[in-house]
């Protein structure tokens, strides 16, 4: 719908729509001093000669050493920087505390750790209505494989690539029947069995199974948990610990047993801790070997997607990590 006036609200709302990168431009003051602010309005110009652009309230308060200045660096921040982007956001805080700066071509200061980073010199400046628009000729630049932080309708997000064309499983074109391969059961489940298929074999070459698996990772979580709180933890994975499964990993000096009151508790031994490390470190050499064919970013964006479906659908299980002082809670 077309606005025959502009609300200022609406109108902001509807630019959040474009979806952008965040950025920290930094400069220098006159007396030496480090500025920095976080911007979104950061744009590519020309590629030669090479420019580029941002804008700046004329309300800002570091707007006088921007337009003072004659060098600045623009900082493509990666998806792990969302603190650092809130922390150049806020006002009447010290930024830079604590940072490490890298060396550049002028006393802007530079920031590690970012997807790109394009060192400046101002071009030109010009009226931007309330905003003073900077152009910049890029003397430097460097980029990363990092995946870059996104900020889209007033919230910072992840950024995955969508295919060219549409990823289909099957060579062939998918029957005339309503369980098709976008039923989000199916893509879960399929992912999480090839997953596991690729880790049992790893498990297997050192005589473990799943069960001992989920034992094991559980107790180097969580020690000094009883068989019905095992239970309680692991439940959703479709196993029941039994008790010859921990007299099983008892009898490998893996695990050993203490008797609290009436209860008896089980604890990793120092061969279960290094048995648990080793099946973690199979773990992630499988998640690995999918970031490598994914892309960190990918990877990132799936696990913040499946944190959010976990807890959508979680049926009230005990938090594993909570604080060891205090009682795992129901969530």
């Amino acid at each position: 719908m077309t606005q025959a006036s502009f609300d200022p609200q609406a109108f902001r709302a509807a630019l959040g729509t474009f979806t952008t990168g965040v950025t920290i431009i930094t400069t220098r003051s006159a007396d030496g001093a480090p500025v920095g602010i976080t911007a979104n309005s950061f744009n590519s110009v020309s590629l030669n000669p090479p420019l580029v652009l941002w804008s700046l309230a004329k309300t800002a308060r570091s707007l006088p050493v921007f337009e003072e200045g004659l060098h600045w660096n623009v900082h493509v921040l990666s998806a792990a920087q969302e603190a650092l982007s809130g922390s150049f956001a806020a006002q009447g805080t010290d930024k830079f505390a604590g940072l490490a700066l890298d060396p550049g071509i002028s006393s802007a200061p530079l920031l590690p750790g970012c997807t790109a980073r394009f060192q400046c010199r101002t071009a030109f400046r010009y009226d931007g209505g309330d905003h003073v628009i900077f152009v910049g000729e890029v003397l430097a630049y460097d980029r990363s494989e990092l995946p870059p932080l996104v900020y889209q309708a007033g919230q910072y997000a992840i950024a995955a690539r969508k295919p060219r064309q549409e990823v289909r499983l099957g060579a062939t074109p998918p029957p005339e029947c309503s369980y098709t391969e976008d039923l989000l059961g199916y893509l879960l489940g399929r992912a999480h069995y090839q997953l596991l298929f690729a880790l049992r074999q790893l498990l297997a070459s050192h005589a473990l199974d799943e069960p001992a698996f989920f034992i094991l990772s559980t107790l180097s979580v969580r020690d000094r948990l009883s068989l019905d709180e095992l239970n309680a933890i692991i439940g959703y994975t479709g196993f029941v610990v039994s008790p010859p499964q921990l007299a099983a990993l008892e009898a490998q000096r893996f695990i050993a047993r203490e008797q609290d009151g009436s209860v008896q508790r089980f604890v990793l031994t120092a061969d279960g801790r290094e048995a648990s490390l080793r099946q973690i470190a199979h773990a992630k050499a499988v998640e690995e070997d999918l970031a490598d064919v994914l892309g960190a970013g990918d990877v990132m964006a799936l696990k913040l997607l499946l944190k959010r479906l976990i807890a959508s659908t979680d049926p009230g299980l005990p938090d594993l990590w909570a604080p060891v002082n205090e009682p795992a809670t129901m969530a």
